[in-house]
């Protein structure tokens, strides 16, 4: 089902630019550490049944090692209002070590909050009209996430993100290599193509991305309250 006009224009509010045929998709800062923080804040006691402290302290201070804009959100319990609210683009892209020059080739940009990674992809595709072929294996995570979200059935790919970039580039490779060097895990996960299709891989597993849901935080009780902090393009608030 396609967007109505209202949605479309909010959707493309929140996306700068737009994806061309043949565009990299770029991840920068590993995904999900906000979401990751929240609950071992939230959940230490039982987390601590599960991990180790020292596992539980890296994880903690993973939006700090491997994260692009971590100082605000860790100072925030409760949803704000907005990307908006964040730094600008051009902080990102100064953090990213992407200089005003190479930024002309970051065609779009969109920095990740409610719904993860996948409702970024999601976002920035539709917003372009275009459709891609992305792999999950290569998106940037780190592996207390992967464990953390086990213990909950969460999906960390459609997790809190904030702290995490999508940009659309045409150089995709220079883009992750600029990141790198500042210590900021980055990689290409896809390629903008021409139509609607939008196919997942992992591994063997091929899937097509459906239109974002609620954030997988939304399933813990403590975490109803991100629920209407950000009502996706085309979702009605109950």
């Amino acid at each position: 089902m396609r967007l109505g006009q209202r949605a479309m224009e909010a959707l493309r509010a929140e996306v700068r630019g737009r994806l061309m045929e043949g565009d990299s998709l770029v991840v920068a800062g590993a995904v999900a550490l906000q979401g990751t923080w929240l609950l071992v804040k939230n959940e230490r006691d039982r987390l601590q049944k599960i991990f180790s402290e020292g596992f539980l302290y890296d994880a903690e201070k993973s939006p700090e090692l491997s994260g692009i804009a971590y100082k605000g959100f860790l100072d925030e319990t409760e949803p704000q209002k907005g990307a908006s609210g964040g730094p600008s683009e051009k902080i990102f892209l100064e953090r990213l070590g992407i200089s005003p020059e190479d930024a002309g080739h970051c065609r779009a940009f969109y920095a990740m909050g409610t719904g993860g990674v996948l409702c970024a992809v999601w976002k920035m595709a539709e917003a372009s009209g275009m459709g891609l072929e992305a792999d999950l294996r290569k998106i940037p995570i780190r592996q207390e996430t992967i464990e953390i979200c086990e213990c909950f059935d969460l999906d960390p790919y459609r997790l809190l993100s904030e702290g995490s970039v999508l940009l659309g580039t045409d150089r995709g490779r220079e883009m992750v290599q600029l990141c790198r060097q500042k210590g900021i895990p980055a990689a290409v996960i896809g390629t903008a193509v021409k139509g609607s299709g939008r196919i997942l891989r992992s591994g063997e597993i091929t899937r097509y991305l459906d239109r974002p849901g609620q954030d997988e935080i939304t399933k813990l009780p403590w975490g109803e309250k991100w629920k209407y902090y950000e009502i996706f393009p085309g979702q009605e608030r109950k």
